[in-house]
């Protein structure tokens, strides 16, 4: 599980090298696609997050932007539960995460080429807890008068 709070980067450490699946090429030629589902509304968010590959565990960070693309960074919203998906995507030749070289989605499909990077598969899931930073979307109660009455409810006869 991975503890993130709302409108900041998010550094997380994950297992990915134990579930590879292009192993023909380097590590240094893997880059991961990862999609977010929310819990409450069911909206997907994608993102490249910037990666250094370890013997036995991979550092991720997402950047935090306001306006975010899958390239670039991310802005989950609202707090809450986010399950998560890492997608291995591998290049043969140079590697450039953009538009037209990198898949958007872990369906999509690029001309081939070796610029292009191709989505092996789904290396690993969990779940991601966002905590609100500000408190505001916190889950507010109103306390209202007792009854002056009984709460008995007659039915039946």
């Amino acid at each position: 599980m991975i503890q993130a709070i709302t409108a900041t980067n998010i550094i997380a450490v994950i297992s990915t090298e134990d579930n590879r699946i292009d192993t023909t090429v380097a590590s240094t030629q893997i880059r991961f696609l990862v999609k977010f589902i929310n819990d409450l509304d069911g909206s997907i968010e994608y993102c490249y997050p910037t990666s250094l590959i370890h013997e036995r565990y991979t550092k991720i960070s997402f950047s935090y932007l306001a306006i975010p693309t899958v390239f670039t960074g991310i802005n989950l919203l609202p707090a809450g539960h986010w399950k998560y998906e890492v997608y291995e995507v591998s290049w043969i030749g140079t590697i450039v995460v953009a538009p037209n070289t990198a898949p958007v989605n872990e369906t999509d499909v690029l001309p081939v080429a070796n610029t292009n990077g191709i989505v092996q598969g789904i290396v690993t899931k969990g779940i991601l807890n966002l905590t609100e930073k500000a408190g505001t979307e916190q889950v507010q109660y109103n306390q209202h008068e007792s009854p002056e009455g009984t709460n008995t409810i007659y039915y039946g006869q």
